[in-house]
């Protein structure tokens, strides 16, 4: 029998987190005695339209490959947005097996001299488990200068935790520092078996109490766009904008493009910190 724990804790964690009235569940007069503030597995699967025996085997491990019916349904009663949905999606694939040791990542010289050439704007890729395959000057002087570091210690999850100078740089470091972790645990879902994510995940959890928590809340996130609140200790605050690109026919590669406001006094000091780069 193939056993899921990866799907059976990431139910656990769905079912805790959602409350009966989210999941319009009807109240009886002692609620309050609630023993548990999420969901009972009988209520699960009553909303789901499965078993309770069968549900319990799902979040026992003990079965791995739910249909692709009883996965929406799930996902329906624990109002998963549609990364959760893509992550629960990934847990419950039967092709979710041991897969050939990927070849190391490279950035085409193309795009390298594309991101180098953008003097204005901070350009990074990340490539698998967010490690740093590319950066510009500007976000080297924004951020850190990842050629300085050694190759294994390139990883933008890394740098967000072990470093204090990341945890002073973003003004909502708990924030960025969750999403970072769910963009991780999105990552873990579709490559169970990255050797190198495992020895990240050990690293951090053992280093970073503040990891080990949101790393065991099974939160999930897809990077997109958003802002960024960030310091610089030359050039003082500067609000980012990013987007996030996938590259096409780069697998796993992902290149972040961060702007400011016109006539922003983010703009001003983001051009202050370019000429500072440069000097």
């Amino acid at each position: 029998m193939v056993v899921n724990l990866d799907l059976g804790e990431f139910l656990r964690t769905c079912r805790a987190s959602t409350t009966p009235e989210a999941a319009g569940v009807e109240q009886p007069d002692t609620v309050a005695g609630r023993r548990v503030r999420g969901l009972r597995r009988e209520e699960v699967a009553q909303l789901a339209g499965v078993s309770v025996d069968y549900y319990t085997r799902l979040e026992q491990g003990r079965h791995s490959t739910p249909s692709d019916a009883v996965v929406e349904a799930l996902a329906r009663v624990f109002r998963l947005d549609q990364a959760g949905r893509a992550h629960l999606a990934d847990l419950a694939s039967p092709n979710r097996r041991r897969t050939r040791q990927k070849p190391p990542q490279r950035v085409r010289p193309a795009m390298q001299q594309m991101i180098a050439s953008m003097t204005e704007h901070p350009a990074l890729i990340l490539g698998r488990r967010t490690d740093v395959l590319a950066a510009n000057a500007l976000a080297r002087a924004l951020l850190t200068d990842w050629t300085r570091l050694p190759a294994r210690e390139r990883n933008y999850t890394r740098w967000i935790f072990l470093d204090p100078d990341a945890r002073a740089a973003f003004l909502d470091w708990p924030s960025v520092a969750a999403d970072v972790v769910g963009t991780l645990r999105l990552y873990a879902g579709r490559n169970p078996d990255d050797t190198r994510l495992s020895e990240l995940v050990g690293e951090l959890t053992i280093k970073s109490p503040d990891f080990r928590t949101w790393w065991n809340s099974h939160q999930v996130h897809e990077r997109t766009h958003g802002t960024k609140r960030m310091t610089h200790p030359a050039v003082g605050p500067i609000t980012l904008r990013y987007e996030a690109l996938v590259l096409p026919g780069d697998e796993d590669q992902t290149l972040f493009l961060y702007t400011t406001d016109p006539g922003s006094p983010s703009e001003s000091n983001l051009r202050l910190l370019a000429l500072w780069a440069a000097a």
